[in-house]
């Protein structure tokens, strides 16, 4: 590993600048990753909004789309996977490329003091190499104890899909439960014109009348 470091800072430009390439690529890919959620973020909305209508007129067709939502999902996990590891990547290119700079440093200041102090002890030098090279497995021993993410093939509940799917039922019942209470209630309004048969039956009456009063 020691060598490795050496090499990076030893005059060979060409480590330092494929470093520095790996690092853009790997920024260009996160871009495109982060694109690519977005673009799942929607499906998966979308995918909801079908199934919420049709939770009720048309589960055959809104348990499909609940399926298409799982499969998104699952998706947008492994993608999510996949960032954080080029993520990791990224840091762990930097933070070398940051140790190598520094490695540089050192050993030039290290040259400078061994002309300035002909006397230093190499025991000394020896010592800070090895307290430099145990913080490095450190960092290694973390950076390899980060665990890819496996995703297995896709296995949808179905129970899962149904108290799902219920649920959306349920939401779709109350929206419409929501808008009745709103709608506006009209009455019917009263009679404007009197029937003809009450008109009629009125007539008769008071013909009744004036022959019950010719009678007395």
């Amino acid at each position: 590993m020691m060598a490795g470091f050496m090499s990076y800072f030893g005059g060979r430009r060409d480590t330092k600048q494929s470093t520095r390439d790996a690092i853009v690529t790997l920024r260009q890919q996160l871009q495109m990753i982060e694109k690519k959620e977005e673009h799942i973020q929607k499906k998966i909305e979308a995918e909801r909004a079908t199934a919420k209508a049709n939770a009720i007129a048309n589960k055959t067709l809104a348990t499909a789309a609940l399926k298409r939502k799982k499969v998104a999902e699952l998706e947008l996990d492994r993608l999510q996977g996949t960032k954080f590891q080029l993520e990791t990547q990224v840091s762990t290119l930097e933070s070398a490329s940051f140790n190598a700079e520094t490695m540089a440093a050192m050993k030039k200041a290290a040259g400078a003091l061994k002309d300035i102090h002909r006397g230093l002890s190499i025991e000394d030098v020896d010592k800070t190499v090895a307290e430099i090279q145990d913080q490095m497995k450190d960092a290694d021993e973390v950076a390899e104890a980060i665990s890819s993410t496996n995703y297995s093939s896709v296995d949808i509940d179905a129970d899962d899909l149904q108290r799902e799917l219920e649920d959306m039922e349920r939401e779709q019942l109350d929206d419409v439960l929501a808008a009745a209470d709103h709608a506006p209630v009209h009455l019917p309004g009263a009679p404007k014109t009197v029937p003809q048969q009450v008109v009629e039956e009125d007539e008769e009456e008071e013909l009744r009348k004036l022959q019950a009063e010719i009678a007395l």
